[in-house]
């Protein structure tokens, strides 16, 4: 599964944040693969597409940094997927 993840940085710890990045990486678990990221022009919000075989894993990353930031967690498909699934009515 896919999942659009939004995740907003706590006010004063975005050079924490970046620190603990480049002391330990992204600290995926297996399982959780990082895809692409895109950040705001004040580095306050960042947006990350993330595959992971369930919700649960994907927590799991989540847990080692929401004393950081908060998350919102959105299920995606394509939009291929989507025009498929609207087409084909399913």
């Amino acid at each position: 599964m896919q999942f659009m993840v939004i995740e907003k940085f706590h006010p004063g710890k975005v050079q924490e944040l970046y620190r603990r990045f480049e002391e330990k990486g992204r600290m995926l678990p297996d399982g959780v693969m990082y895809i692409n990221s895109w950040i705001n022009e004040d580095v306050t919000i960042c947006w990350q597409v993330m595959e992971a075989a369930s919700a649960e894993k994907l927590q799991e990353w989540i847990n080692k940094w929401n004393d950081l930031a908060d998350f919102e967690v959105v299920p995606v498909i394509s939009s291929a997927q989507g025009k498929e699934k609207v087409l084909s009515g399913t």
